[in-house]
């Protein structure tokens, strides 16, 4: 985070969306090791946490949020960003079962060995859960498919099919240590996919990722996104662009969508859902967000989520996870 107190200038940003990307993190939950017996099928349930898919041998068929099935070949890998519900199966006949049906056997912290049977052959595969550091509701989750497949986008990164081998050869879990490498190995992998959609999966992509590569607007965006807590100023945004406040405001209008005030909003509303989310008090984030009273935080919030914050916090609490939920 910079310093609220430091000058802002139109040279201190690089590469806008480079600068965003800095900032966006992936971290691991737990993760499986599944040796499957054909037939099997388990449904995965919605969460905030992304859902990650990797195939050792064997193969299996992956059914999208929206329907469609893929199939998965050995050395294949799934992502769904927005962690959608979906269903991973032998086939697209076989009868689901929740995943937290399975037994389980932890093989070092957050790594599990998750088995159906005692058998040899079937399907290997691998899965994780992750956290992103940003808000489910962020532009780039928004804007990512519901599935990414590592066959889409190798094309275009050569370290994705090295990143792949070594997962195969570290899946089996026999050598020391092999489920913390593999854990690692998944969290890398996941990146560079993000980076790969990023940076060749929607080159024409009008809208935000047209906005953020945009020499001036995606400056100011840039910046916004960095410090979701600062109360950004019409002016303060302006002087970054380099351009008059009226000029400015027509401008981040015609790009964005949306005013200044309106995109700002929103964005230190997010970063406001993930602090409540992680358990912080009402009144803190009013604080930290610069409100002078917890009322006008709440107005505030229930004009961009929909719901003041106390409801909520109420609804974290009776279900929602404070953290990004667990497989199984």
């Amino acid at each position: 985070m910079l310093d609220h107190s430091s000058k802002i200038s139109s040279d201190s940003f690089g590469d806008p969306l480079t600068e965003m990307l800095r900032g966006l993190r992936l971290d691991g939950v737990d993760y499986g090791r599944c040796r499957l017996a054909d037939p099997w099928a388990t449904f995965f349930p919605a969460q905030e946490a992304a859902r990650f898919h990797f195939i050792s041998s064997g193969s299996a068929w992956l059914k999208t949020p929206s329907g469609e099935w893929l199939q998965l070949n050995a050395g294949d890998a799934a992502l769904l960003p927005r962690g959608d519900s979906h269903v991973f199966a032998s086939a697209p006949d076989a009868d689901p079962i929740p995943f937290e049906q399975y037994g389980r056997t932890e093989v070092c912290q957050g790594v599990f060995d998750v088995q159906c049977a005692q058998v040899r052959g079937g399907t290997l595969a691998f899965t994780a859960s992750m956290r992103f550091n940003i808000d489910k509701l962020h532009p780039l989750l928004q804007l990512m498919p519901e599935t990414m497949l590592t066959s889409d986008l190798a094309r275009n990164e050569p370290a994705i099919p090295h990143l792949l081998e070594a997962m195969g050869r570290e899946v089996d879990m026999d050598r020391v240590g092999a489920g913390g490498i593999l854990a690692r190995l998944a969290d890398v992998l996941m990146a560079t996919m993000i980076r790969a959609w990023v940076e060749h999966g929607c080159g024409q992509t009008a809208g935000w990722i047209a906005a953020v590569r945009s020499p001036d607007v995606g400056r100011v965006l840039a910046a916004v996104h960095l410090e979701p807590d600062r109360d950004w100023t019409v002016g303060e945004l302006a002087r970054l662009m380099g351009a008059s406040r009226s000029g400015f405001a027509e401008r981040f209008a015609r790009v964005v969508g949306e005013t200044p005030a309106r995109y700002v909003a929103k964005v230190r509303m997010h970063q406001a859902r993930l602090w409540l989310k992680d358990g912080m008090r009402v009144a803190s984030v009013a604080e930290r967000l610069g409100y002078d009273a917890e009322a006008s935080f709440s107005r505030a919030f229930k004009r961009v989520i929909g719901a003041p914050p106390s409801e909520f916090r109420k609804r974290v609490g009776a279900g929602e996870p404070r953290h990004m939920e667990t497989l199984g």
